[in-house]
């Protein structure tokens, strides 16, 4: 991890074509060299950019780019050897959104609902308003966290029609944990063989001991799927690899609609080689943790409220409509988050290097006494 930061210097930063889920307005990329200047706080992407032993791993399966079926750097092995399952438990995609594009179509046809909250990565309900499904959108609590009971009563008044029900775990874009008693409360909770898809596409960064991957329940055979992605923590985001870990029988459901050669070959080896690195997953943990916290911190400070997030980025309640906050930022050569109705006065903010936050913080404090 010594040399990242010129790494990231050296390479400049994922382009992020498929994270316009994250967005549901058209994305519009800077032109030309303004990208490269752009301090980038808008999609939760990881600054540091991949450790050396991805981009060695990655340059040395550029020799199969001409190839299909080529080898896959031992990805599936490793993911499998990771989470203590077998081959018949996983399913890879092109980043977690397809991982989340492929359990809709699974599960939502014929008119299914899928249940969740808002807000929340909106992509699942989007792809259901593709495939003609309902999505029953319920509101955060008034602490900003999910509402547990509240799921489990809306599945069970839309049994048998609920497809699957959706949970976000940290919760994007409050950085929220959903705890694992709560887990285990909507799983004990909902109608006998309801699928959870829970998407832990931020699971890496979380310290609170109250939360826990859903991996265990899956173990137990309980109808749970659990996303992962090597978007966030892995600095892969413009690779596009994830991964899904889910029972046998919910994994043949899904197999239909999944083609591990929707994911390169880069891509396979560069994710074999930081499921291999813990020292840089852990270095980079360790960096944007506390980076979020220096930054939460002199927030706080200015007297403007932060949510208390466990990801790699954070909500801060601007006390003002943050449409005309985002174009300010934007002015300064800042991009960051889109709004997240109802909340219409919270910024989300990723968190970058610690220079990039210097400047976010500089540019905060400017633009807010406007």
């Amino acid at each position: 991890m010594g040399g990242m930061a010129a790494i990231v210097g050296s390479l400049g930063l994922p382009a992020g074509n498929a994270l316009a889920a994250d967005a549901p307005a058209p994305v519009v990329q800077p032109a030309g060299s303004d990208y490269e200047t752009l301090v980038k706080l808008c999609y939760n992407e990881n600054s540091y950019g991949p450790p050396r032993s991805v981009l060695d791993a990655m340059t040395g399966a550029l020799k199969y780019a001409n190839r299909y079926g080529a080898p896959d750097g031992g990805i599936t092995a490793a993911i499998a050897k990771l989470h203590g399952v077998s081959a018949d438990h996983l399913v890879l995609g092109a980043g977690s959104s397809e991982i989340l594009d492929i359990v809709g179509t699974t599960f939502l046809s014929g008119g299914k609902k899928v249940i969740g909250v808002e807000p929340t990565f909106s992509a699942v309900y989007e792809h259901a308003t593709g495939l003609n499904a309902d999505a029953i959108r319920l509101p955060l609590r008034s602490d900003f966290r999910q509402d547990i009971p509240a799921l489990i009563k809306a599945a069970k008044d839309n049994h048998p029609n609920v497809g699957f029900v959706y949970l976000c775990n940290p919760n994007n874009p409050t950085g929220m944990i959903v705890t694992s008693d709560e887990v285990k409360q909507l799983l004990d909770g909902l109608p006998p063989g309801v699928p959870v898809l829970i998407d832990e596409a931020y699971h890496h960064f979380v310290e609170d001991p109250a939360y826990a991957t859903s991996i265990p329940h899956v173990l137990a055979d309980r109808p749970v799927i659990v996303a992962r992605t090597f978007s966030k923590i892995a600095a892969m985001a413009g690779m596009r690899l994830g991964y899904a870990v889910s029972t046998p029988t919910l994994i043949r459901k899904m197999a239909p609609y999944a083609d591990s050669m929707n994911v390169n070959v880069l891509a396979k080896w560069g994710g074999a080689a930081m499921l291999a690195d813990n020292t840089a997953l852990a270095a980079t943990k360790s960096n944007i943790v506390e980076t979020r916290k220096q930054t939460a911190a002199a927030l706080t400070a200015m007297g403007y409220a932060v949510i208390p997030s466990e990801a790699n980025f954070f909500m801060v309640n601007l006390r003002r409509d943050v449409r005309p906050v985002i174009q300010s930022f934007r002015r300064e050569g800042i991009l960051v988050g889109r709004p997240f109705p109802p909340m219409n006065e919270h910024l989300r903010v990723s968190v970058g290097t610690p220079a990039e936050m210097e400047k976010f913080t500089t540019a905060f404090e400017k633009i807010m006494k406007t």
